[in-house]
């Protein structure tokens, strides 16, 4: 007999292949009410219009590529070179924001009740009790939006307004506004300013005709950026030659991809064509970082690369309002409930169908308008608060509409470098087959780079004997030269010089500062000629012939050099050990020692070379040259053409770069496995990479098993994997991104079916595509919230589609901190986020959307009893401003003074994680809780206006006066019987809810003066009170004293402890 857990694949594997059919074992359907599916067709009906309309007055301009002649204005209409970020105009602001508000339900619904008060045989009371709540709602909203689109209104002004010069003719120069450039002109670019429009680079200050650039704002990569001037353009004189160059640039139609272009250049008069790659561009909202250029636009406004690539991340919705959503759609069902028994009490007789309606009106209150604008308001203090925890300094809230979520995750998907370590990589291991070296041993390396070098310089001759001094100093003199690194001098506050490293990946600084280290420094490197200061202080000199950067599809990265001193060419290539070990010569211990070093938790590269003749070269230049003047299919034919170089290498040597762990990440992924979270790790890596960091972060615990998925490459192999993973218990497992995507594609519900139940899951060699595939399926499969959290733009896919994304402001620059819902400065930081700002948010926000919700059912009980009391009549009890303050002056300043409470304190949240799996039941806020306050707004209500009637003078004021008094101070008790921890602004809140109400009772005399004076209204509203609350006083304290709560009891804990060592201390 099988267990639940187990899967029985004994059998025919064909009756676990889900079809397309199978949609119930894939995705979750929620149901849908009559009102839901009747508003939404509304919505969409409306929304159809709204876009036609939109697309008849907007026509869209199709994207095509474009030829550029220098000096011309172009006659085609490009679009203007303006940011615009707002929603709105002068014209459009109130109908769209209306637009907006009332595709809500709620809103909609309290909007046709008002304006049926404008119909006399349907008005109840005064027109502000039913337009000033909505008025005050919507007009909340509408200021919200006004101040923010005024904010991106500066923004854009700011930017737009930006001054540039423009390039005239007869060496003219014009200062414009960027929102004033236009295809075609030529822009000049002062070193630190902002980029206005796409350009291609054509001159630059620099002699090397290189400039870098700062992308961070654009790729949120804090690296700086090598960019290229068009060799003909950069040999002219002067700027204003450009107009008497007859020259013509084409390029592409415009792409979201901001790591290509393809585009030529070609001087007219003479008939010479260059090709144009992504290197001699410039895209727009990126910085000048150094010296002065000119560029000619190409792109603007909305076309630029940055503009195509503004898309708007997916609007996440929490849990708890999908879950606020539901009941209020119950109350609107009890609405219609109620109103329909009192039509049957009081008969079908006469206009019944306008009697109805009126019933409605009067029991609208149920469903509470100012939910919406209390939760959203106690959303914002949620971030604020955690903006302001001292203990996670530096987090940022990025989207204020889902706090509450931090305290619902069960499942917590995490990238590895940068996340789970910090990025900073420290050389640890030179290894070149016949022996090895560490950081004990970096000495020896030096001595036989000195002697290499000594040697070298001796002989006049790169015929040297390959002895191991030999094979250090070839190994060595690789890494100095195969990189993409550049030293870039700063002055200090000396006015010394220190040298920093730029380069985009960190990986390869820790090579250059290790070989600077053993005696091989980089000196100088530019788009030409590299430089490097052998040990005994000589200048050796390269020239650099080709530079093929690292993708992520080649995995490696190579160059050709030339040592001017020998004539030598070579070809220098590092890259994964994964695609190296084809390339290079046979060799026996390659496999193995990667595998050995990837144990130890470092990251390999292989490196090797291949020496070139100058035939060999000139016949690979040209080949690559026409490949890359090739406007089809460029960079295949480029890849092909360096492909056919890249064969018979020669192995150099194999190098280990640790990747340090974040600061407290053990004791950080302990505490949330303990809080019921089940941790998964998304990384890139390989196999054994991954393996050690699982281990070595105890993402995988020691008492654990960890067992890895095997290859797979067929149907069947996946069908026999999952079988033997179906009969390992409690075992954590790794799987390759390539065997994850083919069972998937044969057996997606039974992988996720055993993979949700193991306590860790890794997956390597994982793309972004797939983090993001691995969320969206735990969230189809389980149902369950999840969090995400990364540091790269690789994790962005990820974080974006998980519940929760959190961002690591890291090495990797600030993409991914950009892009997520929160963003946190450490790791560790993730614990107190979850654990005591999640569980204040969802509990805060649970309690204060039953009260709202609370608030209105009472009233509306006193309401149906009135009227069933006096013959069904449709005549409202409470009138004019006392409706309105009641839901706003009475008694909103305590209820959501709610938001302040809370149930244990940071330390015990932290201390004992184990009560943070109670959130992630929803238990605070479910249908049970939900009709719990149904009964007592029930009960509340009967006795309020059951105890006037018996209590009254025979004068209905008196009845409303005493029923209205006591329902404001049951409020207020309500309130503090919810309390779990009393803030002094609740106090204070309180008393501006009856100092409110008592001068109200005095100035604007709603009641009989005289009667509110006497000793008999006083006593008969305490006793309607002391009724309508201490029963349930009674049993919360009777609840606390025999089935006490989970945090109460450790709170008591808690104190015994401090008595405890508090005597040690003092005795």
């Amino acid at each position: 007999m099988k267990t639940n857990g187990e899967i029985d694949f004994e059998s025919d594997e064909c009756q676990y292949l889900l079809s397309d059919s199978d949609s119930e074992y894939r995705t979750i359907k929620p149901k849908k009410s009559l009102c839901t599916c009747i508003f939404s067709s509304c919505s969409f009906v409306f929304s159809r219009i709204f876009r036609k309309m939109s697309n008849c007055c907007f026509r869209r301009r199709s994207l095509a590529a474009r030829s550029i002649k220098f000096g011309c204005k172009s006659i085609e209409n490009f679009p203007p070179n303006v940011i615009r970020n707002q929603k709105y105009n002068f014209f459009t602001f109130i109908p769209l924001v209306l637009y907006e508000q009332f595709q809500f339900f709620l809103n909609l619904y309290f909007l046709v009740m008002a304006l049926s008060q404008f119909i006399p045989e349907l008005k109840i009371g005064y027109l502000y009790t039913y337009w000033g709540p909505l008025g005050f709602v919507i007009a909340v909203t509408m200021i919200r939006e006004a101040i923010d689109d005024l904010r991106r209104r500066k923004r854009d002004q700011d930017v737009n307004q930006q001054m540039y010069v423009k390039l005239t003719q007869f060496g003219g120069e014009k200062s414009i506004a960027s929102s004033a450039i236009r295809v075609g002109d030529f822009i000049v670019v002062e070193k630190n300013q902002r980029v206005p429009a796409d350009l291609v680079f054509l001159r630059t200050t620099e002699s090397s005709g290189t400039c870098f650039i700062r992308t961070d704002q654009l790729d949120g990569e804090t690296d700086w950026k090598l960019k290229i001037a068009l060799p003909c353009t950069q040999k002219l004189e002067k700027d204003e030659d450009l107009f008497s160059t007859d020259a013509t640039v084409f390029a592409e139609k415009p792409q979201k991809d901001i790591y290509s272009f393809i585009g030529t250049f070609r001087k007219n008069d003479s008939e010479t064509e260059e090709s144009l790659g992504v290197q001699n561009t410039v895209w727009a909202n990126t910085v000048v970082a150094s010296g002065k250029i000119v560029g000619l636009v190409v792109y603007t406004g909305s076309e630029t690369r940055a503009a195509m690539n503004n898309s708007t991340p997916r609007s996440k919705v929490g849990l708890i309002d999908l879950e606020v959503n539901n009941l209020t759609k119950v109350l609107f069902i009890a609405v219609i409930a109620l109103s329909f028994v009192m039509i049957c009490l009081k008969g079908f007789g006469g206009p019944w169908y306008r009697y109805f309606f009126r019933f409605l009106l009067l029991f609208s209150y149920i469903i509470p308008i100012s939910l919406r604008v209390n939760l959203d308001v106690g959303k914002s203090y949620y971030s604020w608060c955690i903006q302001r925890d001292k203990e996670i300094e530096g987090t940022v809230v990025r989207s204020t509409t889902i706090p509450e979520e931090l305290g619902r995750i069960t499942y917590l998907l995490s990238d590895k470098t940068g996340t789970l370590t910090q990025n900073e990589m420290v050389f640890k291991m030179l290894h070149l087959g016949s022996a090895a070296y560490g950081t004990q041993t970096f000495d020896e390396v030096e001595n036989h780079l000195r002697n290499f070098f000594s040697a070298k310089e001796t002989s006049k001759t790169s015929n040297i004997r390959r002895t191991i001094v030999t094979k250090v100093g070839e190994a060595v003199k690789a890494l100095a030269l195969c990189h993409n690194v550049t030293p870039a001098h700063e002055e200090n506050e000396n006015n010394k010089k220190n040298v920093l490293y730029q380069a985009s990946s960190p990986d390869e600084i820790a090579l250059v500062k290790w070989t600077e280290q053993v005696g091989l420094t980089l000196v100088h490197r530019d788009l030409q000629t590299l430089t490097l200061k052998t040990p005994s202080g000589k200048l050796s000199s390269f020239s650099v012939l080709q530079i093929f950067p690292f993708t992520s599809e080649t995995k490696r990265m190579g160059i050709i050099v030339k040592e001017n001193d020998t004539g030598d060419i070579t070809l220098y290539i590092k890259g994964a050990d994964t695609v190296m070990s084809s390339m290079v010569e046979y060799n026996d211990w390659l496999d193995e020692e990667c595998t050995n070093l990837a144990n130890k938790g470092l990251r390999t590269l292989v490196i090797a070379k291949k020496s070139l003749t100058v035939e060999q070269y000139e016949q690979f230049e040209q080949r690559l040259k026409a490949a890359s003047l090739s406007i089809v299919d460029r960079a295949s034919r480029i890849a092909a053409v360096i492909e056919s170089l890249e064969c018979d290498l020669s192995l150099l040597c194999l190098t280990g770069v640790e990747d340090k762990l974040q600061n407290n990440v053990k004791q950080t992924l302990e505490v949330l496995r303990n809080a019921g979270m089940k941790i998964w790790m998304l990384t890139g890596d390989k196999l054994e990479t991954a393996t050690c960091i699982a281990k070595s972060s105890r993402l995988v615990s020691p008492t654990q098993s960890l067992h890895v998925f095997g290859n797979v490459s067929s149907r069947q192999e996946a069908h026999r994997e999952l079988q033997i993973l179906s009969r390992k218990t409690d075992s954590a497992v790794i799987i390759k991104g390539e065997s994850l995507d083919l069972s998937l594609q044969y057996y997606e519900h039974e992988l996720m079916e055993l993979a949700v139940q193991c306590p860790a899951v890794v997956v390597c060699r994982c793309s972004p595509t797939q983090k993001a595939l691995v969320v969206k399926l735990i969230k189809r499969h389980t149902g369950k919230r999840t969090a995400a959290i990364g540091d790269g733009g690789n994790d962005v896919a990820m974080i974006q589609a998980a519940d929760v994304g959190i961002g690591i402001v890291g090495k990797e620059g600030r993409q991914a901190s950009l892009a997520a819902d929160f963003s946190v400065l450490q790791f560790e930081f993730i614990s107190r986020l979850f654990l005591v700002h999640g569980r204040y948010s969802y509990k805060r926000s649970a309690a204060l959307s039953q009260f709202v919700m609370h608030r209105g059912l009472i009233i509306s009980t006193i309401q149906a009893i009135f009227s069933s009391i006096f013959y069904f009549s449709s005549v409202a009890l409470y009138q004019g401003f006392l409706m309105v303050g009641y839901a706003t002056l009475y008694t909103n300043f305590p209820v959501f003074s709610l938001v302040l409470d809370r149930d244990v304190s940071p330390k015990i949240a932290l201390s004992y994680p184990e009560v943070y799996k109670e959130l992630t039941k929803g238990r605070s806020l479910s249908y049970k809780t939900f009709f719990m306050w149904v009964l007592i707004s029930i009960y509340q209500g009967g006795i309020l206006m059951y105890g006037a009637m018996l209590l009254f003078d025979e004068e209905l004021l008196h009845i409303v006066s005493i029923s209205f008094t006591a329902l404001i101070l049951t409020e207020l008790l309500m309130v503090g019987l919810t309390v779990r921890t009393w803030h002094p602004l609740m106090v204070v809140a309180h008393l501006l809810s009856l100092g409110s109400y008592a001068l109200s009772l005095v100035f604007m005399q709603y009641f009989d003066w005289n009667f509110i004076q006497s000793k008999d209204f006083w006593w008969k509203v305490v006793v309607i009170t002391l009724v309508s609350c201490l029963p349930l006083y009674i049993l919360k304290f009777l609840s606390r004293k025999f089935t006490p709560p989970t945090y109460s009891k450790l709170e008591e804990l808690n104190t015994i402890g401090n008595s405890a060592a508090n005597t040690r201390r003092y005795t």
